[in-house]
């Protein structure tokens, strides 16, 4: 495979930072998007060893005009992939939901990838060649309790792919949504810690009897796995493979 520059947002930990790894080890060229810029700084210098490069760079991914201006800032790099990963998560009720949390969550997770899309499909068309990669969640297909917020966000993620995967079918773009079930990852440790508090669990019980329980594999989905799949996806292979929804869910949905 041709070396790719790849921006992940929210690339400075979690998941993000996993296929930043990953992506490195195969000598991509990537760029660390996080909203916390020494953060990014920080990641970059832990990954400095791999085969790869890679560059940091502070984006508020809810601000469009920081979003639009992420071409010129990043010079020589044109990106080719983009990994739509940013996210956070708020566990609540409904009737004790913070509107600015709910609209903050819809921000980062949906208009955030929409911005980003905007900004970089033109030098994806001029150079024929683009992947856009939304990191969505088992959440993008069911649903839990408590986390309406999120779980409209990546409802919502699917919809987007599938507009964007008909508006760039005269060239070599695609666009797909990566659905994992649980990653442990620093998110995922709130969200257990969050609904042991909510429901009155041990965090054990709440992996055990929450998060895990639908999954047949009974096992969480590694990092390493998303990032094998968005490497197929970057590939020749997958070129017609656009507007999909990849599950990773060991088998969840099913049922």
């Amino acid at each position: 495979m041709n070396r790719r520059t790849i921006f992940i947002t929210g690339g400075a930990s979690g998941i993000g930072l996993g296929i930043a790894e990953a992506m490195m080890k195969q000598g991509h060229h990537v760029i660390i998007a996080d909203i916390n810029e020494q953060a990014a700084k920080e990641a970059v210098i832990k990954l400095a060893h791999l085969e790869g490069s890679a560059s940091a760079v502070a984006v508020d991914v809810c601000d469009a005009q920081q979003v639009a201006a992420l071409p010129e800032v990043l010079g020589k790099h044109t990106v080719d992939v983009l990994i739509n990963n940013a996210g956070i998560q708020h566990v609540s009720r409904i009737e004790d939901f913070p509107a600015d949390k709910w609209q903050q969550l819809i921000n980062i997770m949906l208009v955030g990838p929409a911005l980003l899309t905007q900004a970089f499909l033109p030098a994806m068309r001029e150079q024929n060649y683009g992947r856009i990669i939304n990191v969505g969640s088992i959440h993008s297909l069911v649903a839990s309790p408590y986390k309406s917020a999120y779980v409209a966000a990546k409802h919502g993620l699917l919809g987007f792919s599938k507009t964007i995967a008909l508006e760039t079918g005269d060239c070599d773009i695609t666009i797909n949504t990566l659905c994992p079930a649980y990653v442990k990852t620093p998110l995922v440790e709130q969200q257990i810690a969050a609904q042991a508090k909510e429901n009155n669990l041990t965090e054990e019980e709440v992996i055990t009897k929450i998060m895990l329980e639908p999954m047949p594999k009974k096992q969480f989905v590694s990092v390493e796995e998303l990032a094998d799949t968005a490497s197929f996806l970057m590939s020749p292979s997958a070129r017609n493979i656009t507007g999909q929804t990849m599950v990773l869910d060991g088998g969840w949905t099913a049922r």
